[in-house]
């Protein structure tokens, strides 16, 4: 009997996926271990490797196909012996059937991972990570909701909360038939009390202009789709301080003309911050928190999501524990994972967790400005151009090197005073540099 060659999930929220390449034609001949087909997710490419020996029979799922479910038959590959026609009844039941679901998502990311985080669990919908989430959550055994992507679909669509679904299929899966009932009655009052959180028109096209149309990606919908629950579910408010850095040029200077000798490392300033971050959350616990309805999750590790800026999006890599690391390995750690976002060769879990991340815009001139929530995350740090200022001391005008930091707030979990005394904390150690040394 042909073996079915499934969509894989690459991390335990995936639902779907683009099939962006086959490597093998249908007749060509496929060893366990072959890489047949190139997987994209919104933040990675992956390859997918043959377990069997045989020849691919049937590509039932063309490349560049895009939203093709998690554990859809995408193609059939016939074992030693079989012949074509063997594909004719093995097609049709593999792919027109149900699309089988886990049967038990795998808990909130284990420890390495978010997004994994120190593997915390799952908050609820709201808090999907920008990072992916699972979009909602029940009480399952994990924490989360057990739904079938056509039934997250219908309800992101007409803003239901799957959370508050009764699941009618195997083990509380919710399925089409959950959905339509909600929307044909009992989740019409929930559905106008998320009516809001729903995507507005978009705007109409003033005749005549002129425009060039550019399709969006899979990972451009899926910031676009956080981004707006991060806005519309968390209520974000700002801190802002200003540090200065003179002290910490000096010190970067020393300490890379050190590391030049060697050849081990060349420090920048986001490796100050990085570090600074993680020493204050391990200062100001209650800062690396997450929000959910039963409980406040606070992490025991602090894993610092940085942002970096790739073709068509951003995603988050992340120093896991940056706490317990040196300067040189956050710096080296961080330049190999830019490296491999670059490429689109991180893993799940490099990028899907984190307890706390950091926006840095300082060298492309951005004086100050503060950044999105990145759920289910309770805060991130928006960092500043270091410039010369103006500034008073001991009672005289003097000029430093300032930068600006503004923190936001999830203030379900991280208060004012609770974030002032996180940003004191990282003031404390970006001003006195040597301090992060010990």
């Amino acid at each position: 009997m042909p073996i079915p060659i499934t969509m894989p999930a690459l991390s335990p929220t995936m639902t779907e996926g683009t099939l962006a390449k086959w490597f093998k034609a249908e007749g060509d001949p496929v060893a366990a271990g072959d890489v047949i087909a190139e997987i994209e997710t919104d933040k990675a490419t992956m390859e997918i490797e043959s377990i069997e020996d045989g020849t691919l029979g049937k590509i039932v799922v063309p490349e560049g196909t895009e939203g093709v479910a998690v554990n859809a038959v995408i193609g059939l590959i016939l074992a030693e012996g079989e012949d074509r026609a063997a594909l004719e009844g093995a097609e049709v039941s593999a792919a027109s059937g149900p699309t089988p679901a886990p049967s038990d998502p795998a808990p909130a990311e284990a420890a390495p991972a978010p997004p994994a985080l120190a593997a915390a669990p799952t908050p609820q919908p709201a808090a999907a990570p920008v990072v992916e989430m699972a979009a909602a959550q029940a009480d399952t055994g994990s924490g989360r909701t057990i739904a079938s992507p056509l039934a997250r679909r219908m309800a992101a669509q007409a803003g239901l909360d799957l959370a508050a679904i009764q699941g009618s299929g195997p083990k509380g899966r919710i399925v089409k038939a959950d959905i339509d009932q909600a929307l044909a009655g009992g989740g019409a009052a929930q559905t106008a009390a998320v009516a809001q959180l729903a995507p507005a028109p978009a705007p109409q096209i003033e005749p005549g202009a002129a425009y060039t149309e550019i399709p969006t990606t899979q990972m451009r919908r899926v910031i676009a789709r956080r981004l707006t629950e991060a806005k519309s579910t968390v209520p974000h408010f700002y801190l802002s301080v200003d540090c200065e850095i003179d002290r910490l040029a000096g010190l970067r200077k020393d300490l890379n003309e050190r590391g030049a000798e060697g050849g081990d490392y060349k420090l920048s300033l986001n490796d100050f911050v990085i570090r600074a971050a993680a020493l204050a959350l391990k200062q100001v616990p209650a800062a690396n928190a997450s929000w959910t309805e039963k409980a406040i999750l606070q992490y025991n590790t602090a894993d610092v999501s940085v942002a970096v800026a790739i073709e068509g999006g951003l995603i988050t890599p992340i120093i896991r524990n940056a706490d317990q690391k040196g300067l040189a390995a956050i710096s080296n750690e961080m330049k190999e994972l830019a490296a491999r976002a670059h490429q689109g060769k991180l893993m799940p879990e490099e990028y899907q967790g984190g307890t706390f991340s950091i926006s840095n815009l300082g060298m492309f001139g951005i004086k100050e400005f503060a950044a999105v929530i990145n759920p289910p995350q309770g805060a991130i740090l928006a960092v500043g151009r270091g410039e010369q200022r103006p500034v008073v001391k001991d009672g005289a005008l003097a000029i430093a090197t300032v930068m600006t930091c503004t923190l936001s707030c999830d203030h379900r979990v991280v208060d004012g005073a609770i974030g002032a005394a996180w940003l004191a904390a990282f003031k404390s150690y970006i001003e006195d540099p040597l301090t992060m040394l010990l």
